[in-house]
């Protein structure tokens, strides 16, 4: 079990940028391959990227391949999301995950801990 705490969400313009930050609390999450998947009004929960415990290997959603980069710091128990010419349509909550190594990488059940979400909202 790891804890973790999401920051770097916010308000910014369409075709802006942020970054996104998870960190662990207590515990590392070296092992773990993680995830981030976001939520908005209305909708399931959508998986964005996740990254291998190594940071080897990389997997994103088709709606945001080739503008969000995943990155992880397991030195510093981190991950992170940069998210590059952001779209109003990624407007919602981003939600830090965890999972076994070796679980499906796509699904939100794969992943046994997350974090309590931080807001981004693109404005046209």
């Amino acid at each position: 079990q790891v804890q973790l705490v999401e920051s770097g969400g916010g308000l910014v313009q369409a075709g802006g940028s942020l970054r996104l930050s998870c960190g662990a609390s207590g515990r590392t999450f070296s092992g773990y391959r993680m995830g981030w998947f976001r939520q908005s009004s209305g909708k399931e929960r959508e998986f964005v990227a996740a990254i291998s415990w190594s940071g080897g290997r990389q997997y994103y959603g088709d709606s945001v391949k080739g503008r969000f980069t995943i990155s992880r710091d397991n030195a510093k128990n981190r991950v992170y999301l940069q998210m590059n010419i952001l779209k109003p349509e990624d407007t919602g909550v981003y939600y830090c995950a965890a999972a076994p190594v070796d679980s499906y990488v796509y699904t939100p059940r794969s992943y046994d801990d997350w974090g309590q979400g931080t807001q981004v909202t693109v404005s046209s």
